[in-house]
């Protein structure tokens, strides 16, 4: 009988992996606690991402012809091929992004070279040139259109002034002075495209100096020892060594640029004409202002395939092959260096043929740049060479000074216009005088705000939006970036593809669906549309980023707590979480001003005033052409307030989880 029993066991059920439940050899050994973990994540990214981009598929086969909603086919997409809306704003994505990304890319590493030369002051010039990419997109927008505005703007008053206005005039810049910056059809784009530099410049300036720490300082010995110079030196040790920041950095501000919608409709609504509607702003005005949801969708869905090469055109570049030191690897590299190469000259010579009004404005200003720094450098080298290491040093911190002082001007200009506005009084405003300065300072900006306009009640719905979509995507993410550094489960590698590929879908793909779902579930113009919807941008980032943050854990730690009668999901939240502070802390503050900013979905879901958050509700202060320019720069000084002491406050914890989850995740 004993034989009898035992004959069904196999020999190899002692130590085998495959042993244990049928379940468990297939699953996986955690995959009971994994479904728990990766449950909220799961059904939200499924709910609000994968079905409503399903949905907009099912949706751009269809058009409605009133009440009724009939299938149509392909006929939405076919319409696209004559359609000069769709092209435009086809063109006016690609001009908007490539020039953007050009002098994002050139500024931003002039920026984190001259931080990184500095002897002091560099955490605290770091921390003043990011204020740009914190301050809220509404904040940024309204900044400057009344900057620009050609007959209360600063910018026309002070070109004037030094008479550089009519200098640009005469080289051809502008057609006439004074400028039309934003009614002008060939200088509303430019005027966009600054306005985005300007806000993305101190995120890849913090992103390059980070790499530019990292590499190792004996490379830049081992050059000057050779007799490199410093152009050799930069090409051949400081590019190389920024090539994997360059490139993460430039992915994401490309996919952000290429899909934006609320800066481009705060400033020009897309104005004048189409001159500068994006494809998204396309898009919205088929779905919600023609209630034309399946053109909406089409126009969307045509363009996704074009961040998805994008996407996978970069990380292609990324990828570092092993044995890059034989032939084959060799090869490999010059294979890959020059396919760069031809993609950057195939969309410089796109956008020369798109824009030409704006390419060689483009190019002169870029030239004109690179110019002064080869005069400067060579300049430099020259004294050195002569053995004069004092001239050559003083030539050097001038040059470096006068860039840096030029950058700060730039960076701190706009947020001194709103500091100074929100304190004069009206009388001074209209009548354009002691533009630098209130005279005398007042607050009747904020008194009038907090009077005429509902502003109180904005900002509550805005915490209370904020908050709730934080403490949503945190605890998700937290869960789902645990499970899937540490648990052993089948199909982790997927969830984590379906993971980062979330992250990449713009919001101008799931805004029209979303929308259906939401007046389906009767949560239109309700504070929670947003709270439910928000996660849709901020629970995909979370959790690569937590996930790669928990990889930097010790995994003993774990054990020897479990080996002390510790359950798993115990270990994770007396052990883990406390050790992954910075990293949740990274997160919060993430999510956080992200909710705090948003605009897209908060202008499509809600109309009522009472439910409006701040972004909306100071975009609704405008009546037509009339801007109460004091009120926006008070309401700008407020909403800016709150996140910029945040990220004053959790900066360290902010850099050292982006740091951390960048490189594991």
């Amino acid at each position: 009988m004993t034989q009898v029993r035992d004959r069904p066991v196999p020999r190899r059920s002692v130590g085998s992996p495959r042993a244990g439940p049928r379940p468990r050899r297939v699953l996986g050994r955690d995959w009971k606690l994994a479904a728990a973990f990766l449950s909220p994540t799961a059904v939200l990214v499924a709910s609000l991402i994968l079905l409503p981009i399903a949905d907009s598929v099912l949706l751009s086969t269809t058009e409605r012809h009133g009440p009724e909603t009939v299938f149509v086919g392909a006929d939405n997409y076919t319409a696209l091929v004559g359609d000069p809306l769709f092209h435009a704003g086809v063109v006016n994505s690609f001009v908007f992004t490539g020039y953007a990304e050009i002098f994002k890319v050139v500024l931003g590493l002039v920026a984190a070279l001259l931080l990184h030369h500095l002897p002091r002051g560099r955490a605290v010039l770091a921390g003043v040139l990011l204020l740009p990419w914190v301050v809220p997109t509404v904040v940024t927008a309204f900044t400057w259109r009344s900057m620009l505005d050609p007959i209360f703007g600063s910018v026309n008053t002070l070109l004037t002034d030094t008479g550089v206005g009519p200098l640009l005039a005469g080289l051809g810049f502008v057609n006439a002075w004074p400028a039309g910056w934003l009614s002008d059809p060939e200088l509303a784009m430019p005027s966009v495209i600054l306005v985005n530099v300007w806000k993305g410049v101190p995120f890849f300036a913090v992103n390059f100096l980070a790499g530019l720490k990292a590499i190792d300082g004996g490379l830049y010995e081992a050059a000057m020892v050779d007799g490199a110079s410093p152009w050799q030196r930069f090409r051949h040790v400081t590019l190389p060594g920024l090539r994997h920041v360059m490139i993460v950095t430039t992915l994401l501000s490309s996919i952000w640029t290429f899909n934006n919608f609320d800066l481009v409709w705060l400033m020009t609504q897309g104005g004048p004409g189409n001159a500068t509607a994006p494809y998204v702003l396309v898009a919205y005005a088929k779905a919600i202002q023609q209630l034309q949801f399946g053109a909406g969708a089409a126009v969307t869905l045509v363009m996704l395939p074009v961040v998805g090469v994008l996407v996978v055109f970069l990380v292609r570049l990324m990828r570092r092959g092993e044995g890059d030191g034989d032939r084959a690897g060799q090869a490999r590299t010059g294979r890959r260096r020059g396919l760069g190469w031809a993609a950057l000259v195939g969309g410089l010579a796109l956008l020369a043929v798109a824009s030409p009004h704006i390419f060689w404005k483009a190019a002169v200003l870029l030239g004109g740049f690179v110019l002064v720094a080869v005069l400067v450098g060579r300049a430099a080298s020259a004294l050195a060479a002569r053995g004069r290491a004092r001239p050559a040093r003083l030539v050097n911190a001038g040059g470096s000074g006068v860039a840096l002082l030029a950058l700060l001007l730039f960076v701190l200009g706009p947020l001194y216009y709103v500091l100074v506005t929100a304190f004069k009084p009206d009388e001074q405003i209209v009548m354009h005088t002691s533009d630098l300065w209130p005279t005398p300072w007042s607050v009747e900006q904020f008194e009038s705000l907090f009077d005429g306009q509902r502003f109180g009640t904005w900002y509550l719905n805005t915490v209370f939006v904020s908050l709730a979509a934080t403490v949503v995507a945190l605890c998700c993410a937290a869960l789902a970036g645990y499970a899937l550094a540490r648990l052993r489960f089948r199909f982790a590698d997927g969830f984590t593809v379906t993971v980062l590929l979330t992250y990449v879908m713009p919001g101008a793909l799931l805004f029209i669906p979303l929308y259906q779902l939401l007046s389906g579930l009767n949560l239109i113009d309700s504070p929670w549309s947003l709270v439910v919807t928000y996660p849709t941008f901020t629970l995909p980032f979370a959790t690569w980023l937590l996930m790669g943050y928990f990889k930097t854990i010790p995994a003993d730690l774990e054990e020897v707590a479990m080996a002390d009668g510790c359950s798993r999901f115990q270990a994770f939240r007396r052990i883990t979480l406390p050790l992954a502070r910075p990293g949740l802390l990274a997160v919060a503050l993430f999510t956080l001003t992200n909710a705090w900013n948003e605009f897209l979905f908060a202008f499509v879901f809600i109309t009522k005033e009472e439910y409006k958050t701040l972004p909306v509700g100071i975009q609704s202060m405008i009546f037509g052409d009339v801007v109460p320019q004091g009120q926006l720069a008070a309401a700008s000084l407020l909403i800016s307030v709150p996140v910029v002491l945040m990220y004053a406050f959790g900066q360290r914890f902010l850099t050292e989880g982006l740091t951390a989850g960048a490189v594991k995740g």
